[in-house]
């Protein structure tokens, strides 16, 4: 649990977090219009939503790869929410070499989602945080032919365009029960899921920070009007010096399926 987090916050976010993942009831308080979208799927019984935390001129890490950490404390907490929530949280084997990432729950109350690395070539090092076993489940999604790790369940995909399909990597969580999918990053992961139409909606956490230069939050085919412009309705909400522009996508997605099993 996050140090600024009283108690009375930790109760609200914990009846939140049983109402959303039940989904029997509203949230109490303002966790329902920021979290609350998040309980059932409006296209299919998936809930997919991408998370990128950024500066305000739109970077994710300087021009080095340095990103720990562009948003503050409750940037986090936000993210570290999210992962309560979901079954499974999805990052590329970039940002996982890259960031080493726990992708545990520690900040907030709440499970630890199982923890999915894209690995198309088997590049991830044995030791990696992410595959570490501490009673989560982990699953690498990788290429067909390529090798797997002893101990951790690997699902083979067919190359298309030289990338696995975002659409194939949910088909097969779906198929082991994971209902609500956090796509953490990188922006490369994010944005495939975005062009895939893949995401019914994408969570933007801008931090009052200026770096001047780096990474983009997202990489998508330029266009050449601004009028063809993705223009998503969007909520604004105000996390403490932060704000999170809540994205919904669910118009555009294109229908997944329906999950083996809820978890």
């Amino acid at each position: 649990m996050s140090l600024l987090e009283t108690s009375e916050e930790d109760a609200g976010w914990r009846e939140a977090l049983s109402a959303i993942r039940s989904g029997l009831r509203d949230a109490p308080g303002r966790w329902e219009s920021i979290y609350g979208p998040l309980r059932t799927g409006r296209v299919d019984e998936l809930v997919v939503v991408g998370q990128i935390g950024q500066s305000l001129d739109g970077r994710t890490a300087t021009m080095t790869g340095h990103s720990h950490y562009i948003n503050g404390s409750d940037g986090l907490d936000h993210l570290h929410r999210l992962r309560a929530i979901v079954d499974a949280v999805v990052v590329g084997v970039g940002t996982a070499i890259a960031d080493d990432p726990l992708l545990t729950v520690r900040r907030v109350r709440g499970p630890h989602p199982v923890r999915v690395i894209i690995d198309p070539s088997r590049r991830l090092p044995a030791g990696a945080r992410a595959l570490r076993d501490d009673g989560v489940a982990r699953l690498i999604i990788t290429r067909e032919g390529a090798s797997s790790p002893p101990g951790i369940e690997t699902i083979a995909l067919p190359v298309e365009n030289g990338n696995l399909s975002p659409r194939a990597i949910l088909e097969s969580l779906a198929a082991r029960g994971l209902r609500r999918i956090l796509i953490e990053g990188g922006s490369g992961t994010i944005s495939r899921f975005l062009e895939a139409r893949c995401l019914d909606r994408l969570h933007v956490v801008v931090a009052p920070i200026i770096l001047g230069g780096g990474l983009s939050g997202l990489a998508l085919t330029p266009i050449a009007r601004c009028e063809e412009a993705l223009r998503p309705h969007t909520r604004t909400h105000l996390i403490g010096s932060e704000v999170l522009f809540d994205c919904d996508l669910s118009d555009q997605r294109a229908p997944i399926g329906a999950a083996k099993k809820s978890r």
